[in-house]
């Protein structure tokens, strides 16, 4: 029985492999277009999924395709395209979202957009959700030999629509929410085939949903911009006080105040930082989404570019213009601080010397007292050691011990006693330095 060798890649037998090679190169694949049949209908769902919704969705996910018996993807794989009856579900995991795109078969009489639960499959409505839902499309793609008035489908206020640069097809939207909670999207088929047709579904949906996301920063600018002017008020009242208040207490209320004032900015800043730049980036997508797709004018609609630009424009220019304020705003606040906080420390550097100039002249003083006790102290133990001395040259002259007349000899003794003590007490007071 003969074994089957199974040989090494070329390359690993020529040198190591980096362990990111193969996540890097399978990258540029992991989302290919996928061929889509026309007519077609699409129903696109995108959710805000922070990390435990998105664990938690996954896990639920592959709980729904165990019990059906279906493969399900891997810890590592983030796209995943399954069957599911008669119906094929995309799941695409991102970093603060996760989409769901169905591709659903096509009515074959009525109009476009019937969006009642009745119109749905069973397992469009069996999925769990991955949580709360921010995009929901409802996207068509039509035969244009129909003759399908699709301008009459619109909103005509807010419709915008192109044909493509090969002409190929038109595709339309007003981006209204409708009753049933979708935006609808038709595109109308001039040759298409099929990979073509899903290149277009997928950019045309990826620019709705990066549309709906670069938009979240909206509403945060808009929080924070009344605090924002708040602080910038505030700002101007603590500089012109700053030219008024030279005390050491007022200017250290003042320094407290501004502190509070860069605290609160800056915890707003923190929150809003990620949202902001997410916003350039999502709009960014938007940006070389449609000029991947290609604009051509049709008469009397505008193109999505001019549209979004217009409506969408100020938006982001509000985030990006409140994010450019933040950081003129926290410099200010830094300048300001930095000014006031060294003026507090000048101030206490004057405090300390002045503190010190009295320290030096209570020493001053204290070694001056310090020498006055030492003397006294010497003459108080030479008045007591000559007493003792006296006491014993008087007892010593009764025995006949000492013949000197006790009155001289106490009175010699004053000078040898008063010398010995004082250079008892000074090597005492020298070996006391010398330890400190």
């Amino acid at each position: 029985m003969s074994e089957t060798i199974v040989e090494a890649p070329l390359v690993e037998t020529i040198c190591p492999l980096h362990p990111l090679r193969s996540a890097i190169l399978n990258e540029l694949h992991a989302r290919p277009f996928a061929a889509i049949s026309v007519p077609s209908r699409i129903l696109h769902f995108g959710f805000l999924t922070n990390e435990v919704e998105a664990k938690l969705d996954r896990q639920r996910l592959s709980e729904f395709f165990l019990s059906r018996g279906l493969s399900v993807p891997t810890a590592s794989e983030r796209h995943f395209r399954v069957m599911l009856d008669d119906v094929v579900l995309r799941w695409e995991q991102h970093s603060e979202f996760t989409t769901y795109t169905w591709e659903i078969p096509h009515h074959t009489t009525g109009t476009p957009f019937q969006t009642g639960a009745s119109c749905l499959p069973l397992s469009v409505r069996l999925v769990p959700s991955a949580g709360e839902l921010l995009v929901a499309v409802d996207l068509e793609v039509v035969n244009s030999a129909d003759g399908l008035p699709w301008e009459r489908l619109f909103d005509r206020s807010s419709l915008a629509g192109a044909a493509t640069e090969d002409g190929t097809a038109i595709y339309a939207t007003d981006f209204r929410v409708t009753a049933q909670g979708f935006v609808r999207i038709l595109v109308l088929d001039q040759g298409l085939d099929g990979d073509s047709a899903g290149a277009l579904v997928q950019r045309l949906l990826e620019i709705e949903t990066y549309r709906t996301l670069a938009l979240l920063g909206l509403p945060t600018a808009q929080r924070i911009l009344p605090s924002m002017s708040a602080i910038e008020r505030r700002l101007v009242e603590v500089t012109t006080a700053m030219r008024d208040r030279h005390d050491l207490d007022s200017n250290r209320r003042l320094l407290e105040e501004l502190t509070a004032l860069a605290a609160d900015l800056e915890a707003d800043a923190a929150a809003s930082v990620f949202r902001f730049g997410a916003t350039r980036a999502y709009y960014k997508i938007v940006e070389q989404r449609l000029r991947t797709v290609g604009e051509t004018r049709l008469p009397g609609v505008p193109p999505w570019s001019s549209f979004l630009a217009r409506r969408m424009g100020p938006a982001v220019r509000t985030c990006a213009a409140t994010e450019l304020r933040q950081s003129t705003l926290s410099l200010k606040l830094s300048r300001a601080a930095d000014l006031l906080r060294t003026r507090v420390d000048v101030e206490l550097q004057k405090q300390n010397q002045d503190l010190l100039k009295s320290m030096n002249a209570r020493t001053r003083m204290q070694l001056r007292l310090q020498t006055t006790v030492e003397g006294l102290s010497v003459a108080a133990i030479t008045y007591y050691v000559v007493g003792l001395f006296g006491y014993f040259v008087k007892a010593a002259h009764e025995i006949g011990q000492v013949w000197l007349e006790p009155t001289y000899a106490t009175a010699g003794f004053i000078p040898v006693a008063s010398l010995l003590i004082w250079l008892t007490v000074r090597r005492i007071r020298k070996h006391h330095v010398q330890e400190e």
